[in-house]
């Protein structure tokens, strides 16, 4: 993992400098090589993932940790053929963890993350050793429910009916090996700011705090996460650019994806805070309140171009 303290050139309110600029696309190239650009990224990528599937779909199959690995692998080789850069500040307090580890106690980690579009999937997956937990309509969606199933992407309905169920379905999966990756917004959105976070999402972290201390010896760590789009073909993202990377509301995401490519180069920083001990907080609203403050004020610093304050 890469880290950094201070990234490119400080600029102290780009929304407010920039908010008029609102650009529907790359103008530094013509047209037809923009387009020519994007058909290249996709195949690539597409070839890439057809490679990549037979190779997981043979990992999946044994225990250890290169299915975890190899998943980082696919998202980053993603990243690159997309012409995203990812600089991450701040240390993982997860590792890959395996039946060794488990049975060492090592606990299991929850990254929680705002979630301002589809690319948060690659930018985040080939940067933390996690599973996403992602809402099951994904699970119908044709191409994408492949490669969700074959990252072992954890699905839920988000049904009060189907809650206690679904817990327990993640904490099996952090029993075993895994470190989770939630968006507690429970949708994307427009990048300007941070939404409410679903309390719901918090269960799983405290479904363990009365275990005896050899059952709560793995119990889980929530790790904080911000991640803002902020450079786009070398110039930070102002309010009138984060239009490229969001996707929420009714987008259509092929278009999106499409558009998406057609750009030169992009920059994600992610942001990874200090781990906080979910026992320390009474409640799960309690506990989502504390962790959203913190992804909102750290997406703020971000989205202003503050990461030397990170």
């Amino acid at each position: 993992m890469h880290h950094a303290s201070t990234l490119g050139t400080q600029w102290l309110d780009g929304d407010l400098v920039h908010a008029a600029s609102r650009p529907e696309a790359p103008a530094a190239s013509s047209h037809l090589g923009r387009q020519l650009r994007a058909a290249a990224r996709l195949a690539a990528i597409s070839l890439w993932t057809i490679v990549a599937a037979v190779i997981q779909l043979i990992l999946i199959q044994f225990p250890g940790k290169a299915r975890i690995r190899f998943a980082r692998l696919f998202w980053a080789g993603v990243c690159r053929l997309l012409g995203l850069k990812i600089v991450v500040l701040g240390t993982s307090a997860g590792i890959c963890r395996d039946r060794g580890a488990v049975a060492r106690g090592v606990r299991p980690v929850v990254y929680v993350s705002n979630h301002t579009s589809w690319l948060d999937i690659p930018a985040l997956g080939a940067v933390l050793p996690a599973v996403f937990v992602s809402k099951s309509e994904v699970s119908r969606w044709p191409f994408i429910k492949t490669v969700a199933q074959l990252g072992r992407t954890i699905f839920v309905s988000r049904q009060k009916s189907g809650t206690a169920r679904e817990i327990y379905g993640i904490l099996e999966r952090l029993r075993v090996g895994d470190n989770a990756l939630l968006f507690p917004e429970g949708t994307s959105s427009s990048g300007s700011h941070v939404l409410p976070f679903f309390s719901s999402f918090f269960a799983v972290a405290l479904a363990g705090r009365h275990a005896t201390p050899e059952e709560g010896r793995n119990n889980v760590l929530i790790q904080p996460i911000s991640v803002v789009y902020d450079e786009l073909e070398g110039l930070p993202v102002h309010r009138g650019r984060r239009s490229v990377f969001s996707w929420h509301g009714s987008m259509a995401l092929a278009p999106h994806i499409w558009r998406l490519a057609q750009w030169g180069s992009h920059r994600a920083t992610v942001l990874v805070h200090p781990p906080v001990e979910p026992g320390a907080h009474l409640t799960r609203k309690d506990l989502a309140s504390h962790v959203h403050q913190l992804v909102s004020e750290g997406a703020a610093r971000l989205r202003q171009n503050r990461q030397n304050e990170a």
